[in-house]
């Protein structure tokens, strides 16, 4: 007979041993390669396995008019030293490469794509965010981020510019209006359930990589009074009351992509929209809960989400996809094409 002892030590010993062995083959198996737990997210998309590159046309950038709203000049612009500045302005530098070439690309389109439209007099397009794309120069960046910043970052901003030159969205042959935006709640939206048009390519799609921004999830906590006065300053004719908040109040659609579509409100329907401006909410896909004394309002994502997500092209870029297959999956059956 064995000695017990001995027999004892052994089944410790295995008891131990087996698990912190599971345990390491599995650390290993799902970390990235700076030890940090993988979150990996399979999309339905497939990755290249070489490497594609666009570069059809070598010819001289152009130059456009470019109008600044803060000075009221128009300016003849090249338009890739023009597209380094909306970069910087819409986009962080710290951005993995690829998203910020994907964002160079969109740009691109969106500036071309104004040209054929009359929203400028004597300008193909302006520096005004609210009606075209931020932007920013050398000057003002240096200004505000200072030299040091300049050196680290300014270089990766043109390198994203350079590598997609002439680079734009095109469907049918034709660039497209690239739309995007910030963050978005876990899929995009279709564009007619947000704005007034249907576009082919401005389609539904996940956005998974969405739930790391900064921005995916926030909330809003309201007092019942305050609530209900502040529905009444957009609204006059309304007519609810803090006892009937929980009844009188209900979201009766949403869009595909998650959004508030139409909400009863008292005696009236209001939009997801109608909503988000009245409280200034990040995006109009949002949950409304009702306690005694107050609303909480919880909202997933910011902006518009219509297009391409950019916290989600960060996510892709990060997962190893490159700025091409970013740009198909959130602009649908559309292609890459080199004008320049």
């Amino acid at each position: 007979m064995k000695n017990p002892l001995i027999v004892l030590a052994s089944t410790v010993l295995i008891t131990i041993t087996v698990p912190v062995c599971i345990s390491l083959f599995a650390y290993k198996t799902n970390t990235s390669s700076n030890g940090e737990i993988a979150n990996k997210i399979n999309l339905n998309i497939k990755k290249n396995k070489e490497v594609i590159n666009y570069e059809s046309v070598d010819e001289k950038s152009p130059t456009i008019k470019v109008y600044k709203h803060k000075t009221g000049n128009v300016e003849n612009m090249d338009i890739e030293k023009y597209l380094c500045g909306v970069l910087a302005g819409e986009m962080s530098a710290e951005f993995n490469i690829e998203a910020l070439k994907a964002q160079a690309v969109a740009a691109r389109t969106f500036t071309i794509y104004n040209q054929n439209t009359d929203k400028h007099k004597n300008a193909d397009i302006c520096t005004d965010y609210k009606h075209c794309q931020e932007y920013k120069s050398k000057e003002d960046l240096l200004s505000k981020n200072g030299q040091e910043w300049m050196d680290k970052h300014y270089p990766k901003i043109e390198q994203a510019v350079k590598e997609t030159k002439g680079h734009i969205v095109v469907y049918n042959d034709e660039p497209i209006l690239p739309l995007y935006f910030s963050t978005s709640s876990g899929n995009t939206e279709n564009s007619e359930e947000v704005f007034s048009t249907k576009y082919p390519y401005l389609r539904s799609v996940e956005s998974p990589y969405d739930k790391n921004a900064p921005k995916y999830a926030s909330n809003m906590k309201i007092n019942n009074s305050d609530f209900i006065s502040t529905i009444k300053k957009g609204y006059p004719n309304i007519s609810i009351s803090e006892s009937e908040l929980s009844k009188g109040i209900k979201i009766q659609d949403r869009s595909q992509g998650g959004a508030v579509e139409t909400i009863k409100v008292g005696n009236a329907k209001l939009t997801g929209r109608d909503i988000r401006n009245l409280f200034n909410l990040n995006s109009a896909n949002f949950d409304l809960k009702f306690n005694k004394d107050y609303v909480d309002i919880v909202v997933k994502g910011y902006g518009h989400g219509v297009g391409m997500s950019q916290w989600g092209a960060e996510g892709m870029a990060n997962d190893g996809y490159l700025y091409y297959e970013i740009l198909n999956h959130y602009y649908s059956s559309t292609k890459i094409k080199d004008i320049y």
